[in-house]
């Protein structure tokens, strides 16, 4: 029920979201099209495969993607297993909080794209 939640929340803020309840179908969801996905919600502890993982095979396909790990257990982990510029939302959180996290690492990754873009001229 909280995952129906979240989902409507996110797109009423206009994500579209792609909801999977596990880390393996995480992980063959990127790879089909890793050019698919935007940014990646992730709860630390999914069934078969961590968070933590699913983020690394991320951004083994798609190096720039922006990543927000949730977790009710794991912040304290983030910084030794977490992908770099990703964000960690303590659970509980306030939906909302998810949203701004998300924009977050989303404005973050275009400032980065434009930097190394002017950098090239």
């Amino acid at each position: 029920m909280l995952a129906l939640v979240t989902i409507l929340v996110l797109e009423e803020a206009g994500f579209a979201v792609e909801h999977v309840t596990d880390g393996k179908a995480a992980i063959a969801a990127l790879e089909e099209g890793p050019e698919n996905y935007k940014v990646l919600v992730t709860d630390v502890r999914l069934p078969h495969v961590l968070g933590w993982d699913v983020a690394e095979r991320a951004r083994e396909l798609n190096a720039g993607l922006p990543v927000v790990y949730v977790s009710g257990d794991s912040a304290a982990d983030w910084a030794a297993k977490g992908v770099p510029k990703s964000m960690m939302l303590q659970k509980p959180f306030a939906n909302p909080q998810l949203v701004a996290a998300i924009t977050t690492v989303l404005n973050d990754a275009a400032t980065a794209t434009s930097s190394a873009e002017a950098d090239l001229s």
